[in-house]
């Protein structure tokens, strides 16, 4: 690392500490020629893989994109941005993980789903709606089925009808 002081390239590290909960390293630094302290950072290099759209194209990876899926997913629900933050970067981790430089839309289309699915099931059910691209009311019928048995696995015996699907922020919703 060179001194940004005085260029020289021989600096010693003083101290090091993992930051944004061990997302990088921050790493205090002490140039071996003029003696000046200074700090730097270490952070994972960003998602670099290209994305083959339905159609064929390749476009770059682009998080804000998928961000703003997400959000629009989670819009009027009581999801804190931080729990979708957490998720984008769950969804990065398990890009990087695959080692490919080109994956198909279908897979980050998943991943995010089953976030998603975790998050909110209303979330999930408006994202899958768009991304999934129903074409009528069965299809997005059978995608409510696809929720429906952990649905009755969670509420147990005797749970009323009326506890389908009614999640965080959906009409009719308690809390």
């Amino acid at each position: 690392m060179r001194c940004p002081y005085c260029g020289n390239p021989r600096t010693k590290v003083i101290d090091s500490r993992g930051v944004d909960e061990g997302a990088a390293i921050r790493r205090r630094r002490r140039c071996e020629s003029c003696g000046q302290r200074f700090t730097t950072f270490e952070r994972r290099e960003k998602v670099q893989v290209t994305i083959i759209k339905r159609d064929g194209r390749a476009v770059p990876y682009d998080r804000m994109k998928i961000a703003s899926g997400m959000f629009k997913a989670c819009n009027k629900l009581d999801v804190p941005a931080e729990v979708i933050e957490k998720a984008l970067d769950e969804i990065e981790e398990a890009i990087m993980r695959r080692g490919e430089k080109e994956l198909p839309v279908s897979v980050v289309g998943e991943l995010v789903m089953d976030k998603l699915r975790q998050i909110d099931e209303v979330a999930y059910v408006r994202f899958a709606s768009v991304y999934k691209r129903f074409g009528n009311v069965s299809e997005f019928g059978k995608e409510l089925d696809v929720l429906k048995p952990d649905e009755e696995d969670a509420s147990g015996p005797g749970s009323g009808p009326g506890d389908g699907l009614a999640g965080k922020g959906s009409p009719g919703a308690p809390g």
